[in-house]
């Protein structure tokens, strides 16, 4: 099956990192950049490799955002100004959907009301997430899911070694559902599995759970 086809404006460091893993996982990846250098790198692995100055909106058009099946103004610090004015490029010219890169909360509300779907600003995920893991023990990664949800990976507390999924009634006990079992102990080698009931935990073992913000913090702090 064919990927999609992701046109990507900017290739700044999240720009590029984003293309290239787009590019990894199959996906028809238009790369634009006005750098020259930057461009040049991302030919490496791009469907298509563009250097342009996407404000130019005539040059733009060619580009026809409104053909893609997702468009991505990843445009970050070296220019607010063309973030927006991208973004609202892409929305009149019938972007199916939008995401936008913002660098504080006010750019975040001016992404949203001149047409993104959805705008994430990395540098807040990526400092929440690494705040969450290094402020509770036994957290390895926490992914958000919204404004209320978790997914979020747990070293087995040593209490728990030896006992079964059942056991620890997670769901109950703590609200917290068990999406899958990484062994990690003698002859597990990484191994993921999805959970079931008489299941075993050992050492070295992680929980990936989703819950409520917090929960799985909870968890591994009061067991």
């Amino acid at each position: 099956m064919a990927g999609q086809q992701v046109l990507v404006v900017g290739l700044g460091q999240f720009g590029m990192a984003l293309a290239r893993a787009l590019s990894a996982h199959g996906e028809e990846v238009i790369a634009v950049d006005r750098n020259p250098d930057r461009v040049q790198l991302a030919a490496g692995f791009a469907a298509e490799a563009v250097a342009m100055d996407a404000m130019d909106e005539g040059e733009f058009a060619r580009l026809r955002p409104g053909a893609r099946d997702l468009c991505v103004c990843a445009i970050g610090d070296e220019s607010r100004e063309a973030s927006i004015i991208v973004t609202a490029m892409m929305r009149q010219m019938g972007a199916r959907r939008i995401v936008a890169r913002a660098t504080d909360e006010l750019h975040e509300r001016i992404l949203h009301l001149v047409g993104a779907h959805e705008v994430l600003n990395p540098e807040r995920v990526v400092g929440e997430r690494l705040a969450a893991r290094l402020s509770s023990r036994g957290l390895l990664d926490v992914v958000p899911l919204g404004e209320d949800l978790e997914i979020t990976e747990i070293e087995v507390p040593e209490a728990a070694r030896g006992r079964t999924l059942a056991e620890l009634a997670l769901p109950r006990r703590h609200r917290l559902t068990v999406l899958a079992v990484r062994h990690n102990g003698p002859g597990g080698q990484g191994r993921v599995r999805l959970p079931e009931a008489d299941m075993k935990l050992a050492d070295g073992d992680v929980l990936i759970v989703v819950g409520e913000v917090g929960r799985a913090a909870r968890f591994t702090e009061g067991f």
